[in-house]
């Protein structure tokens, strides 16, 4: 294994435990407030929390003489970028919240479930929704529409930067996703972290302990230097 696949694989390990509401708070603290990307619900319940690399998709608004059900056939189309995919990353796609055409239907879905892609993550929907289930390709999305993502939308590339739910996200950018949505850690911060979250999740399970023993919040949630004595000694 590569050095930089043991490090992907420790990052998984590590924040494959940490709830993306602990992420959220981790990154404010850094002065990251705009890391939740918007419009990103998954489709079933239960699916597990994910983390991966990011792999962007970018569409804009339709044109006609583009948004063509030849376009499919392209270089440049999500068919394409579907066979670039590495297997382990997460596919995040700028659909730039557009709600009445599917980005992707089942059958591409299907493909990338056997490529090996972890999860789909859109401000967009899918179409064909039953079929899209039945591949158990773990997808956050807004909903379903029935029509192409031509009626819509015009893809245009991958592999760059995109917005998407109002968040920046650039190629390799870590997401954490869960039955929250999805967070993006940017990949200059991810070492930093990977090494925060351990600790303040055993922090948030000790408050919560002294919650359900009835204890009252002020103080206690966050810390006060008493309580914060308290929980260090805990650890021991």
């Amino acid at each position: 294994m590569s050095q930089d696949a043991k490090k992907d694989a420790k990052i998984i390990e590590v924040l494959s435990q940490i709830t993306t509401a602990t992420l959220t708070t981790i990154l404010l603290k850094k002065g990251l407030r705009n890391v939740w990307i918007r419009g990103t619900m998954p489709i079933r319940e239960g699916q597990k929390r994910l983390v991966g690399r990011a792999f962007t998709l970018r569409f804009v608004p339709a044109r006609e003489d583009l948004a063509t059900p030849e376009s499919w056939s392209s270089p440049k189309s999500t068919r394409a970028a579907i066979e670039a995919m590495p297997e382990g990353c997460i596919a995040v796609v700028d659909a730039m919240g557009v709600t009445d055409a599917g980005i992707f239907g089942d059958i591409l879905c299907a493909r990338m479930q056997k490529k090996g892609v972890a999860a789909l993550i859109t401000d967009g929907v899918v179409r064909d929704m039953a079929g899209v289930l039945s591949t158990n390709l773990p997808v956050w999305c807004q909903g379903a529409a029935a029509p192409p993502s031509v009626a819509g939308l015009t893809f245009v590339n991958w592999q760059e930067p995109i917005a998407c739910g109002g968040v920046a996200v650039f190629p390799d950018d870590i997401i954490v996703v869960d039955d929250d949505g999805a967070v993006l850690i940017p990949a200059a911060l991810v070492d930093a972290v990977v090494e925060l979250a351990p600790e303040q999740e055993r922090l948030e399970a000790w408050i919560m302990k002294e919650v359900e023993a009835g204890s009252a919040l002020p103080g206690l949630y966050p810390p006060n230097a008493e309580n914060k004595a308290r929980y260090e000694a805990s650890k021991k």
